[in-house]
């Protein structure tokens, strides 16, 4: 959940940021490379590398990438703080919590680049203050904790973060298997045991609408029959029917399916653009936080669907219009130029959603980062303008002082390793590789 003010009904507190002041543009001559498979990675086993492809080295690449890392996990201004000799968390520092959003987006981050010791930390530290032992909301994540006071500003789940825990974990177990101290297939499997268990009682249900086939905003109350865009992962569907095992693998080909559906609706807008809460249909849905517009969970629909086009490529047709429409708009309102947040048509809204206490519409280096990532998906030949873009950008402050390293910073380093090819389906492994720490 990518959060912005507070919902008090079902125990809400959302908050946000932004990112950093774009660098002056290099670029290394184009090196030319073979247009990737029409059949994704997971049948290939082929990463695409955009970076490459724009004529950067490959030790530059590693190099970004690696500093990328350091600057959201071990710099000045991380958001990965280590808890005693075992556990960890990721916090939004300007909303002093850490969520179920950061703290999966860590574990992904680290079973990706092979980071054994900072998932292990991670997992242990969200089971221990987050995960429900009992009760209705047994298996789920009290999506947010105040990291001072560490009281739980909110009992209840958000249904990203979920969906990020058991990926993540399927990972983990493909990786490094399950006798290395955590049975990360085990633990992937209670959540969606747990959440298979929910049927309305108490007011908690599945993580998915069932009878919709999509993914709930908040699988609690009413905010069960509506949903965000960017939940919409359906890569992350198919991983689940391949590897959770658990006698829903149809389902969840469905879903991934009916997501992709759902996207063509959500994204119809010439521009498009989608609003950050919508109807299962796609329609809007106006918020008591806000009204519905492109914002900043909206930032990470181009990324997502630019992951399922290169990881299983089928909707290929769709994605590479889609991705056309995106970026052409964000190109007419100046590559260096446009903002963060728009009415699905291109006009400026006139609500402007607060980024934490800030309320101002700047170029932010998220939305520089997942518009990139789109350029995996598109035919066009300028495609590349968005690469070096992002790679000319930095995690910095504006000149105005504000500064969020911690989701500019997540999506910043997410978009790199999409580009790069360091951000991929893992599979089974038959001799868990060596882990760096």
């Amino acid at each position: 959940m990518k959060k912005y003010t507070t919902w008090l009904g079902a125990g809400l507190l959302l908050a946000l940021g932004l990112g950093a002041a774009p660098a002056a543009a290099q670029r290394p001559a184009k090196r030319a490379q073979p247009q990737p498979s029409a059949r994704g990675a997971f049948y290939t086993g082929t990463y695409p590398n955009l970076f490459r492809e724009a004529g950067y080295s490959q030790a530059d690449i590693d190099k970004k990438v690696a500093q990328a890392y350091h600057d959201v996990f071990e710099g000045p201004s991380r958001v990965y703080f280590e808890v005693g000799d075992s556990m960890a968390y990721v916090s939004d520092i300007k909303n002093q919590d850490a969520r179920t959003e950061g703290l999966s987006y860590g574990l992904m981050v680290a079973v990706q680049l092979d980071k054994k010791e900072v998932f292990d930390r991670l997992w242990r530290w969200s089971k221990k203050y987050l995960q429900h032992q009992s009760g209705p909301l047994e298996g789920y994540f009290a999506w947010s904790i105040n990291t001072a006071t560490m009281k739980r500003n909110s009992e209840g789940p958000a249904s990203d973060g979920e969906l990020y825990f058991v990926t993540s974990l399927l990972f983990a177990a493909n990786r490094w298997g399950n006798a290395t101290g955590i049975n990360y297939y085990q633990e992937a499997r209670r959540i969606l045991d747990a959440s298979w268990k929910k049927d309305g009682t108490g007011g908690v249900y599945n993580l998915i609408n069932t009878k919709h086939k999509q993914i709930s905003f908040v699988p609690v109350g009413e905010m069960y029959n509506w949903t965000d865009p960017s939940y919409h992962l359906p890569a992350f569907m198919e991983v689940w029917a391949e590897y959770a095992h658990d006698g829903h693998e149809q389902f969840y080909r469905a879903c991934a399916d009916t997501s992709r559906v759902f996207l063509h609706r959500a994204c119809a807008a010439p521009t498009g653009l989608n609003y950050d809460y919508t109807e299962f249909s796609g329609q809007p849905h106006t918020t008591r936080w806000a009204p519905a517009a492109f914002r900043y969970d909206s930032w990470r629909v181009p990324m997502n669907i630019a992951m399922d086009y290169y990881w299983f490529g089928k909707d290929r047709d769709w994605q590479q219009q889609y991705a056309q429409r995106f970026q052409g708009f964000l190109r007419s309102k100046g590559l260096a130029t446009y903002e963060d947040q728009f009415n699905v048509d291109g006009s400026r809204p006139d609500f402007i959603l607060p980024a934490g206490k800030v309320k101002k519409l700047r170029h932010s280096l998220g939305l520089v980062a997942t518009s990139a990532a789109a350029s995996l998906m598109s035919p066009d030949a300028n495609r590349l303008d968005f690469v070096h873009a992002l790679w000319n950008d930095k995690l910095a402050p504006y000149p105005d002082g504000y500064f969020d390293p911690y989701y500019d910073g997540l999506l910043y380093l997410f978009s790199l390793m999409h580009l790069s090819g360091k951000y991929q389906l893992i599979k089974p492994q038959a001799h868990p590789l060596p882990s760096s720490k």
